[in-house]
C-alpha cells in the first residue's frame, strides 16, 4: 500500500498531466461577476467547463449564450457555448464529473458586519457529497483569513477523502475589476496558496494554463486569504483619508482634488486615491470588516480599519449635507427640491450597483423630501426601500432645466458634461467629472 505522501505526490502528477494535456473538466460555482468571466477563460484555454449556479434563470442565459456580465465578450461566450466548450447547470451532481472547481460564490456580511459564510459552506457542502480522488477544489471567493483551512477543509473531508493525500484544495482569490479596461481575469497576477506543496503545485498549474499573468505561489491559504483582504483594506483606508481631506478641504475653502494632483506629482512616496460620495462593489466596503472581525478571535482592536470605514460610510450623509447647504444659499428648501442624479453604479462605466453609496444617498434625499429622478446609461435596473426601479437612460435638457440641482453621483464616460453644465441651474458634483470642460462654473460645486 503506498505511504499517504507518496499516495498525494502520485494522485496531483496525474492531475498536473491532465491539466496541460487540456483533457481535465473544469468546474466554476457560482456564474456571477468572478465565476462566469473565470468559466468563460478556462473554456478559452480549451478545458471543458461546467458552470454551476443556483439560480435558473442565469443557468439558461449561458446555455443560450446570453451574457450578462460586462466584462465577458458576447461573442466569445456565444461561441463556447455552440462549440459545447461551456455549459451551466444546477445540478451539482455532475460535480462528479469535474477533474477542478473553483469556488465563486459572494461572502457577504450580516447586519452586525460579520461574515456570513453560508453560500461558501453550502457549495463545500454540494461539492463534498460527489467529491472524488485526485479532484482540486479553490476557493476564489474573499473571506477572511483561515476559511479554507478552517471551515471548508473539514467541510470537505466529510466524503472521507484526505486533503493532501486524496484530494488538493488551495485558496486563489479573485482580483476582479469590473469596468478596468486594462487588466481583466486574463492578464491579472494570481495569488495561489494550497494547504500542501503539492495542493499548490496543481492549482498554479491550472491557473498557468488558463491565464497570460504572473502566479504567485504562496506558502499557505492563510496567506493568501490575507493579502486580499490586505489589498482591499490599503484602499479602503486610503480612500478613507482622500475622503476626510475633502471635508477639511471644504471647510477651508481648498480644492482637494489640485491638492492630489499636486501631491501626485512627487515621484516616490505617494499614490493618488480620490474622494468620493462613499465606497461600493463587493469588495472595498466589505472585505476589511472580515479582517476586523477575525481579529477579535486574537484579543486584537483594528482601531484604523474601523475608523477608515466609519468616515467612508459617512460620506453619503456628508454629500446630502452639501446638497441641503447648497440649495438653501438658493433659498430652495431640501423638502420639495427636484433633483437629477446622474448615476446609480458604485462606479463609472459599469452596470454593477452592489453597495453603490448612490443608494443610501437616494434613500436620504427622499426621506427629507426631495423628489429624485435618476439617470444611468449602463444599469438597467435597481432595487430602492424594496422596489425594482429603472432608471432614466437620457439627459434630456427638459430634465436638468427642471432640476433644481444636478448631483453627478458616478462620472459615466458617456454623459455629455458640457451639456450637463450649460443646461443645468447648479451642479454638485461628487467625481470632478468637469476637469477641463469650459463654460459657467459659478453655479458649480465639487465635494
Amino acid at each position: 500500500m503506498l505511504s499517504t505522501k507518496l499516495r498525494g505526490t502520485n494522485l496531483s502528477k496525474d492531475l498536473i498531466e491532465k491539466l496541460n494535456n487540456r483533457t481535465a473538466v473544469i468546474g466554476v460555482v457560482g456564474l456571477g461577476y468572478v465565476g462566469l468571466p473565470l468559466a468563460v477563460e478556462k473554456s478559452k484555454a480549451g478545458y471543458n467547463v461546467i458552470g454551476f449556479d443556483v439560480q435558473e434563470s442565469r443557468v439558461n442565459e449561458v446555455n443560450s449564450g446570453i451574457n450578462y456580465i460586462g466584462d465577458v465578450v458576447d461573442q466569445e461566450l456565444q461561441e463556447l457555448v455552440v462549440n459545447k466548450k461551456l455549459k451551466a447547470t444546477t445540478d451539482y451532481s455532475l460535480i462528479s464529473e469535474v477533474d477542478a472547481v473553483a469556488i465563486c460564490v459572494p461572502t457577504p456580511l450580516d447586519i452586525y458586519k460579520q461574515p456570513n459564510t453560508s453560500y461558501v459552506e453550502s457549495s463545500a457542502n454540494d461539492i463534498a457529497k460527489y467529491l472524488h480522488e485526485g479532484m482540486l477544489v479553490v476557493l476564489e471567493s474573499t473571506t477572511y483569513p483561515g476559511t479554507t483551512e478552517e471551515l471548508l477543509k473539514p467541510i470537505l473531508e466529510k466524503s472521507g477523502l484526505k486533503c493532501g493525500e486524496d484530494f488538493f484544495l488551495a485558496y486563489s482569490p479573485e482580483r476582479v475589476d469590473p469596468g478596468n479596461k486594462e487588466f481583466k481575469t486574463k492578464n491579472t497576477p494570481k495569488v495561489v496558496g494550497g494547504l500542501t506543496k503539492e495542493c499548490t503545485q496543481v492549482a498554479a498549474t491550472m491557473y498557468r494554463n488558463v491565464l497570460e499573468s504572473d502566479i504567485h505561489e504562496v506558502s499557505s491559504p492563510a496567506v493568501a486569504e490575507m493579502e486580499k483582504i490586505l489589498e482591499n483594506t490599503f484602499r479602503n483606508i486610503n480612500i478613507g483619508l482622500a475622503n476626510e481631506m475633502a471635508v477639511l478641504c471644504n471647510k477651508m475653502g481648498i480644492d482637494v482634488w489640485e491638492v492630489i494632483d499636486a501631491a501626485a506629482t512627487k515621484p516616490y512616496g505617494f499614490m493618488p486615491f480620490y474622494p468620493g460620495p462613499g465606497l461600493g462593489g463587493h469588495c472595498i466596503p466589505i472585505d476589511p470588516w472580515y479582517l476586523t472581525w477575525k481579529a477579535r478571535e486574537y484579543n486584537y482592536h483594528t482601531k484604523l480599519i474601523e475608523i477608515a470605514g466609519e468616515i467612508n460610510n459617512d460620506m453619503p450623509e456628508y454629500v446630502v449635507k452639501r446638497i441641503s447647504e447648497i440649495l438653501n444659499n438658493k433659498t430652495i428648501p431640501l423638502n420639495g427640491a427636484n433633483i437629477v442624479v446622474l448615476g446609480v453604479a458604485y462606479k463609472k462605466d459599469i452596470d454593477d450597483y452592489r453597495e453603490s453609496p448612490v443608494l443610501p444617498i437616494l434613500e436620504l434625499l427622499d426621506d427629507a423630501g426631495a423628489s429624485c429622478v435618476v439617470v444611468d446609461t449602463f444599469v438597467k435596473e435597481y432595487k430602492f426601500k424594496g422596489e425594482k426601479r429603472s432608471p432614466e437612460k437620457n439627459i434630456t435638457d427638459s430634465l436638468l432645466e427642471s432640476a433644481d440641482l444636478v448631483l453627478v453621483a458616478t462620472n459615466h464616460s458617456n454623459f455629455n458634461y458640457s451639456e450637463i453644465l450649460s443646461k443645468s441651474k447648479v451642479i454638485f458634483d461628487t467625481r470632478n467629472s468637469f476637469l477641463g470642460i469650459e463654460g459657467d462654473k459659478r453655479n458649480y460645486y465639487k465635494l
